[in-house]
């Protein structure tokens, strides 16, 4: 479908603007999932922790660590949870789910620092990890490491389903736009071709009646149908005879 020069700015304008609506409300999408998305994972595994902390207390107590071994391992079927490990109050580890065994970079922490960490495991991925204080970290503490690509993976669910939908209502709203936007201009190529009809019209001195495929543009109660009977006036009080002598300053014939 052809545009009328006229309205393709305002077209390419409609454009731009499905285009920044598509793009803003898809980062703000990505924001707003990552962010709470992430607050509550973190929020959780720190439940978690907290819950293994409390039920350790007896255990570390009797250092029955083959009962440590078994409650760390069933929480780690929990989702999202990737990784569990139980230190003492000297830091050594009681208890842990690496398979075959404690990556350099875990061994390396501070075993007393409960603050979250985000950390980056080769082989394994990137984790939060946090952790939760047994008797007050007299007895040890315990750390859950959760993993962030379940975040990444919920991001894209997220934006994919958004993406189906705004491309959905993007390609419907082109094909509007193209419509509405012809349906405005046809009335102005209608007054166009009119305002031709009449041109031709005054320059073989004749009366130049509108004929039915103008009829009804003269019939419109719009700017259109204002402007074609005002061509129509002007055309019906035109001199031809100065028309064809002088029709612009700069002389000629019509």
């Amino acid at each position: 479908m052809k545009v009328q020069k006229l309205f393709r700015r305002t077209q390419f304008g409609i454009f731009l603007l499905f285009g920044s609506i598509a793009l803003s409300t898809s980062a703000l999408c990505v924001y707003t999932v990552d962010t709470h998305l992430s607050k509550e994972y973190e929020s959780n595994s720190k439940a978690i922790a907290q819950v293994i902390a409390d039920a350790s207390v007896d255990i570390m107590l009797n250092r029955d660590l083959s009962a440590l071994q078994s409650l760390v391992d069933q929480f780690l079927q929990i989702q999202g949870i990737k990784y569990i490990y139980i230190t003492d109050e000297s830091g050594e580890f009681v208890a842990h789910t690496f398979v075959p065994g404690i990556p350099a970079e875990i061994r390396a922490g501070d075993p007393h620092d409960m603050t979250p960490i985000e950390r980056s495991l080769p082989g394994m991925g990137d984790f939060v990890e946090v952790g939760s204080p047994i008797l007050a970290g007299v007895a040890g503490a315990v750390r859950v490491g959760m993993d962030t690509s379940l975040v990444a993976l919920k991001i894209q669910q997220a934006i994919g389903q958004q993406a189906y939908l705004i491309s959905s209502i993007f390609v419907l709203g082109v094909f509007a736009t193209v419509w509405f936007v012809n349906l405005a201009a046809k009335p102005l190529g209608q007054l166009l071709a009119y305002a031709v009809h009449l041109a031709s019209g005054i320059g073989r001195g004749d009366e130049s009646e509108p004929g039915a495929e103008f009829g009804a543009l003269l019939e419109r109660d719009d700017e259109s149908g204002q402007l074609a009977r005002l061509f129509q006036y002007f055309s019906r009080t035109a001199d031809p005879g100065k028309l064809q002598r002088d029709p612009t300053p700069g002389g000629g014939s019509w």
